[in-house]
């Protein structure tokens, strides 16, 4: 399925995400051949993190899908899972991915923002690093609302909020020790380099903005980098990492 989409931020992702896609090939498919769900830059077991929790019966959607690894781990648990992409490219990886696993479950090309399905059609949304940062929270929080039932469940993963208020207004320089960066206003990121935009907030707006939709919040964890971590991903150092979260996930349930 393919679906029109708008806004200035939705069409440069797409863009910025068609040329990310080839990088994002080869760890997706090792998600995918993984029956052991790890999450994150660092790989942080989920019986740590617990993103997934018991999804059996469940319908799911996974807003900003990517490569559709975790809507593969849901199906694996009996969850009947969705995947939303902004990117057809990305899409297309899932694609084969599917055909390689002999794991099926619906793809749709379209924007977390605005989807096109019916008010309460799932019981579980989940975003690691997609929706969770690539679409304004103040339109994809209540278009999740919308979709869950209630009492459905939101988790999503995205970097931390520490983590963005250190990092360097010279986009080539990793996270480091000072504040760089407003905490007041702080909303919309536009990356100069790839032409992308991302979205992150405070924890105090993030509290307001779920309660607003309809949620309850039952948790955030912040991640912590494990003993010996590595990553290929230059913006954050394990170092860092091991002393301050660079990731945290929210847990939230839509009220009855």
């Amino acid at each position: 399925m393919v679906l029109g989409m708008t806004g200035d931020h939705v069409l440069a992702n797409r863009t910025a995400w068609n040329s990310f896609a080839e990088e994002f090939v080869e760890p997706g498919h090792e998600a995918w051949a993984s029956d052991a769900p790890t999450w994150g830059t660092w790989g942080v077991p989920e019986a740590e993190v617990g993103m997934l929790g018991d999804v059996e019966g469940l319908d799911a959607i996974e807003l900003g899908c990517g490569t559709a690894y975790v809507s593969a781990w849901l199906a694996r648990r009996g969850a009947r899972p969705v995947g939303l992409d902004n990117s057809p490219v990305q899409l297309a990886t899932a694609r084969r991915f599917q055909d390689e696993f002999g794991l099926r479950f619906p793809l749709v090309h379209g924007d977390a923002e605005r989807t096109p399905f019916p008010d309460s059609s799932f019981d579980h949304a989940i975003s690691e690093y997609g929706a969770a940062i690539w679409c304004d929270p103040y339109r994809w929080i209540p278009e999740a609302a919308r979709l869950l039932r209630p009492g459905g469940r939101l988790a999503f993963l995205g970097n931390s909020y520490l983590a963005m208020i250190c990092t360097p207004l010279d986009e080539d320089a990793p996270v480091d020790e000072g504040l760089h960066r407003d905490h007041f206003g702080m909303h919309r990121f536009d990356w100069a380099e790839d032409g992308s935009t991302e979205f992150h907030i405070p924890h105090g707006e993030w509290i307001r903005l779920l309660r607003a939709s309809g949620f309850e919040v039952e948790d955030l964890v912040e991640l912590r980098a494990p003993e010996g971590a590595r990553t290929r991903f230059p913006w954050v150092k394990p170092e860092w990492a091991r002393r301050w979260p660079s990731e945290e996930v929210w847990k939230a349930r839509k009220r009855a």
